[in-house]
């Protein structure tokens, strides 16, 4: 009896000394495989990708057989045994129906396949790439769900770290596969692959602020069949009349937040954060003014021009000038007031330059890493929005930041949304400087944590900024601001169920307007702020649910990118 224990002891620890050297093997592989996918080296990839699918299989197999499983019942190396057991199969499941059909697939399609060539993208190998990339996207998918239901508490350092490693490892990668699943699906669709469509662009303006990033002062129509870009027609803001009647109707409680100017005025669909809702109206009017067919809308910002240009390197505009990544913000939104007085020039100067772009990108003079790259990046900024009116297509970018929408929490987060709207009536907002900051306590002996989101807004223009910037920069007073200062619109989402606290500011009440949203409660203030003057207000809300989650914000983009801070709260606090 004590040979038959010895014995299976030995073989116990031969195959779990095997199966770890597998695994260590095999980790590094995965990131091997990423390096490969993304250097564009097709024949390196689909390699490696056999070469960890070897090694997670021979893991999976050490450590599942009889002898094993009966020992997973023996106390405290049981579990350890368990855990070892599962990540080994966790990783062969990924090996097996992630990692080997995309490295296949990098073995036979290339980046530069996705990059458009003389206007027109070849869309064959995106279509041929959906069964792979799906099947990919199901088993990260499958696995990150498995592998948060290990339990690695109280097994060896080693086992649990490797435990933590392959969850940080399946989370990065699990989002990327579902975007590129995404992307595979919706890039086609919109570049005509199944008939002609018509795309609205919105170059938004973030000198002057609205809730999705600025107002609409170029806009672009964009023809695609079959792969072919095609840039139909441009528009400025000037070319669209005061609508009477409006051509959408409003839902009662967005009309009663920010008014009939949302379907009245070009530049101000997007008062309201809800981008599906800004599209709509913006198609509305561009089929009330030039007919046609809208089947979407996109909408961009200068900063993602920038990221852009990244890609595609300078670019040499009609007016001399030289268009490059690190120049586009400062010329579009700061240089263009100055060197040009008339509303009509500056639009023509924005329309130039998203002429310019758009064909540097349809005409494939660009890296096709850096632009997907450039994409993402904006993306996540939610610098780049989308909305198609086919509802199938649009389905695909449910839950993205593409999409749009309100913020939408999650088990682990609680997503609470700060919009700014411009309400100077002029383009002072490069000088307006933003930080936000959020914090959660627990005080109620029923668990519901308050939440705190911290927003302050300085006005960082010149003390002279009356005289010293243009009058069409300032307002020059037309809508009652002083000139040089800047008068801000806040609205702060909670999410759905929460209670509004109410406000603070500089630590004292705050008039503001409580209120509600499409289900989401919120408070709404306007601010006035000379240069050089600021402000602090703290926004509180009451969860609904005894749980602490990660706080998310999602905001205005702005001229930069914004990062949130962390907030220290206390129960002693006017809000609660």
């Amino acid at each position: 009896m004590l040979a038959v224990l010895l014995a299976g002891i030995a073989w116990i620890g031969v195959r779990a000394f095997l199966a770890k050297g597998e695994l260590e093997a095999a980790l590094p592989l995965a990131k091997k495989v990423q390096s490969d996918i993304v250097a564009a080296d097709g024949a390196a990839a689909e390699a490696d990708g056999a070469r960890l699918t070897v090694h997670a299989t021979s893991a999976a197999q050490l450590t599942s057989d009889p002898v094993w499983r009966a020992a997973e019942t023996l106390p405290w190396i049981g579990k350890n045994l368990t855990v070892m057991r599962e990540l080994a199969g966790t990783v062969d499941d990924v090996a097996q129906g992630a990692v080997l059909p995309l490295s296949q697939l990098a073995g036979s399609i290339q980046l530069s396949d996705f990059k458009p060539v003389g206007g027109q993208v070849d869309l064959q190998p995106m279509i041929d790439s959906r069964p792979s990339v799906a099947l990919a996207a199901n088993a990260l998918g499958h696995a990150e769900e498995r592998a948060s239901g290990i339990d690695s508490s109280g097994v060896i350092g080693p086992l649990a770290d490797a435990h933590d490693q392959l969850s940080d490892l399946l989370g990065d990668a699990s989002t990327a596969v579902t975007a590129l699943d995404g992307a595979v699906k919706l890039v086609p669709a919109m570049l005509g692959a199944e008939g002609p469509r018509n795309y609205l662009v919105l170059f938004q303006n973030n000198a002057e602020l609205r809730s999705t990033g600025g107002i609409s002062g170029a806009i672009a129509l964009i023809h695609t069949d079959n792969g072919a870009l095609q840039l139909a027609a441009q528009a400025s803001s000037g070319d669209f009349q005061r609508f009477e009647p409006p051509p959408f109707d409003l839902p009662i409680e967005t009309k009663a937040l920010y008014g009939d100017d949302t379907t009245r005025y070009i530049q101000d669909v997007n008062l309201t954060p809800q981008f599906p809702l800004a599209a709509q109206i913006a198609s509305g009017m561009w089929q009330n003014a030039f007919g046609g067919t809208i089947d979407g809308v996109i909408a961009i910002d200068p900063v993602a021009l920038s990221y852009i240009l990244e890609a595609s390197g300078p670019i040499m505009l009609p007016t001399g000038d030289t268009l490059s990544s690190e120049n586009a913000v400062q010329l579009l939104l700061r240089d263009v007031y100055s060197r040009y007085s008339k509303s009509s020039e500056q639009d023509d100067f924005f329309e130039a330059a998203a002429v310019a772009v758009f064909s540097a990108v349809a005409s494939g003079e660009v890296d096709p890493l850096k632009l997907i790259s450039a994409f993402a990046k904006a993306g996540n900024e939610r610098r780049i929005l989308i909305w198609n009116s086919d509802s199938a297509t649009q389905n695909i970018l449910t839950g993205t930041t593409l999409s749009g929408g309100l913020p939408q929490s999650t088990p682990d987060e609680e997503r609470f949304g700060v919009y700014l709207n411009d309400a100077t009536g002029a383009k002072m907002d490069p000088y307006l400087d933003v930080s936000i900051a959020t914090g959660q306590v627990i005080c109620r002996r029923d668990g519901l944590p308050n939440y705190g989101i911290r927003v302050t807004l300085a006005n960082t223009a010149p003390p002279d900024a009356a005289t010293s910037l243009p009058p069409y920069v300032t307002g020059g007073g037309v809508y009652g601001v002083t000139p040089g200062s800047i008068r801000t619109n806040i609205a702060v989402y909670g999410p759905p169920g929460s209670y509004n606290l109410g406000v603070a500011r500089d630590g004292e009440d705050a008039p503001y307007q409580p209120t509600s949203d499409s289900g989401y409660t919120l408070s709404y203030l306007q601010v006035e702020l000379a240069p050089g003057e600021s402000a602090t207000y703290e926004f509180g809300f009451l969860g609904d649910e005894p749980v602490k989650k990660r706080i998310v914000i999602e905001n205005t983009p702005l001229v930069y990118s914004l990062e949130t801070s962390r907030l220290d709260l206390s129960c002693e606090n006017a809000l609660w």
